[in-house]
């Protein structure tokens, strides 16, 4: 496959795995033009090509962006091969949602990589709250403690591909990572999300 038709400003991020990316910034920039008539503030948030595309799939339920958002993944991905064995989603964190994105990009990411795709080999086993609510870094950490059970039999020996499609703070991927490396018996981990917000909120 050619180069990404999106384009892309990947840039590393540090954390409890080998090597990790984000593909672009979510947004590049926002600006506050009043209060609505409820008082909520009102903004006009101009996004990176990617945070368009994954903002559409995320909030509007527009799959039709999906292939345009695995593609500028895979383009990443097979310029970087990092050797991984298995593709392992980070749990969504709002269950309510009919579709959720992270599951669709990894399955059809997977699907394109001949990677097997394993949901089921980290799950969320504790009651959170919504993180984009949590700003703190340390809070949102002791808020992840212990929040994610590892299946040892899926994981045990793999250099997994851990997935996400939003990166704020990195505590939730940094938890998993933990978990994978502690628990789950892991070869390795690498780290990929597509868009990452600005500040760490």
């Amino acid at each position: 496959m050619g180069k990404s038709a999106v384009n892309l400003n990947p840039m590393p991020v540090p954390g409890r795995w080998r090597d990790g990316f984000v593909l672009d910034y979510h947004t590049t920039g926002s600006t506050y033009l009043g209060d609505d008539e409820f008082g909520h503030p009102v903004f006009d948030t101009k996004r990176t090509e990617l945070g368009e595309l994954l903002y559409r799939l995320k909030y509007r339920s527009d799959t039709a962006v999906v292939a345009a958002l695995v593609a500028a993944a895979l383009g990443f991905l097979r310029s970087w091969n990092p050797g991984a064995t298995l593709l392992v989603p980070v749990p969504p964190s709002r269950k309510t949602r009919p579709q959720q994105p992270v599951l669709i990009l990894a399955e059809e990411l997977g699907r394109q990589l001949k990677l097997p795709v394993r949901p089921d080999a980290v799950a969320l086993v504790k009651d959170m709250p919504e993180l984009k609510n949590v700003y703190d870094y340390n809070a949102r950490s002791r808020l992840l403690a212990d929040a994610y059970r590892v299946d040892v039999s899926v994981t045990s020996g793999q250099v997994i591909l851990l997935f996400d499609d939003l990166y704020r703070s990195g505590a939730t991927l940094n938890a998993i990572g933990r978990a994978l490396y502690d628990v789950g018996q892991v070869h390795d981990v690498v780290a990929l999300a597509l868009t990452r917000t600005r500040s760490k909120t």
